[in-house]
């Protein structure tokens, strides 16, 4: 996986993840708390886009829907390769949230699914079952 289809497969992955959070209001209990800025940012970027904004609003109003966390990881890559500004605050965003799970913010894997992370220490704890 090239480095831009990576950073956008996590950067969708945090977009997912805000958006649980905000529907279960526990943002304000993340160790990394950079999530609305990042949906801010994707948003700030895809106004204007048709498309990208649909995308956006779709996995906010439904973030376990993988066909729409797909469009949105399509889109965010597609931006940032039109967009190097974008392409480097996406890129800032995600090592934030990378950097924050060392102080006990967690992405779930469940919200990753088929995306690839890069990452140096991966734990797991609990039951963990492949199928």
């Amino acid at each position: 996986m090239d480095p831009v289809t990576a950073v956008a497969a996590a950067g969708a992955a945090l977009v997912v993840k805000a958006a649980l959070e905000s529907a279960a209001e526990e943002a304000g209990r993340s160790g990394w708390n950079g999530g609305a800025r990042l949906v801010a940012r994707v948003r700030a970027r895809f106004r204007g886009d048709s498309a990208a904004e649909s995308a956006l609003a779709a996995v906010t109003q439904s973030p376990d829907d993988e066909s729409a966390q797909q469009a949105l990881e399509r889109l965010i890559a597609a931006h940032m390769l039109l967009d190097h500004g974008f392409e480097d605050d996406m890129r800032r965003l995600v090592d934030e949230a990378v950097a924050a799970q060392g102080r006990g913010a967690q992405v779930s894997a469940a919200l990753i699914k088929n995306s690839q992370v890069f990452n140096e220490k991966v734990e797991i704890k609990g039951d963990w079952n492949i199928s």
